[in-house]
């Protein structure tokens, strides 16, 4: 009698255990549909119309339930890729912006707000990279007082919220920045902002002409190895 093993059958509707699992997809679940035209047009047509940035949350509460907002809003930004207007993602949502490479020629015609003065600049950037804080912890990185006026132009142009109270005595108020402070400044969250090490640069040695005193316009025209004009008077100063 024969000790070789019976060779088996197998059904040829019961698969192999040793052939791998098939990686078909499975025709009842339908591949996701592109966003249709209309989807495309009311993305377009929120994004032209609102200020701010548009968030998918955003998009999503004016489309089917059945659309991808994430996937509309990819679609209009292959739309624009390379127009003169562009989607791009700023303060956490997305915003049509010019086309970098016709920015400077555009300036010939379009008129480019005005500048903050170099204080309010200095004090703006103390805050995005130490916020929340406190307008003295503000002085003492300056090094000298911070005028009311300073804060409230920063405040009227929304670049900086009140973020509540610190627990000491007299609680003082302490300084964040804004989504308007990302959006104008083509930020998409603060980690983009530059490492603090990366703006550190080793100034010359003023010269004697140079740190003679001369007058200086409010941010314009300083020499580049001057001290900040200083702020308004300390009296402002809490």
């Amino acid at each position: 009698m024969s000790d070789e093993p019976t060779p088996q059958i197998l059904d040829p509707a019961t698969p192999d255990p040793a052939t791998p699992a098939s990686t078909t997809p499975d025709p009842a679940i339908p591949d996701p549909a592109p966003p249709d035209e209309d989807a495309l047009r009311l993305a377009e047509a929120l994004v032209f119309a609102t200020a701010g940035p548009v968030t998918a949350r955003a998009l999503s509460q004016l489309l089917p339930e059945t659309a991808d907002a994430d996937a509309v809003l990819a679609a209009l930004r292959a739309r624009y890729a390379g127009r003169g207007v562009e989607l791009v993602d700023a303060g956490g949502g997305v915003m049509f912006r010019t086309a970098e490479d016709l920015a400077p020629r555009l300036r010939k015609v379009v008129q480019v707000p005005r500048r903050l003065p170099r204080v309010a600049m200095e004090t703006l950037a103390i805050i995005a990279y130490h916020q929340p804080v406190t307008r003295a912890e503000i002085e003492e990185i300056r090094g000298t007082a911070l005028a009311q006026q300073t804060l409230e132009a920063l405040l009227e142009a929304e670049l900086i919220v009140l973020k509540g109270r610190r627990e000491t005595p007299g609680r003082p108020a302490m300084w964040g920045t804004t989504p308007q402070f990302l959006a104008q400044f083509g930020l998409n969250d603060l980690r983009d902002l530059p490492r603090r090490e990366d703006l550190l640069l080793e100034l010359p040695v003023p010269t004697a002409a140079a740190a003679s005193p001369e007058p200086i316009g409010e941010g314009e025209g300083e020499p580049q190895g001057s001290e900040a004009p200083p702020d308004e008077p300390a009296a402002d100063a809490p």
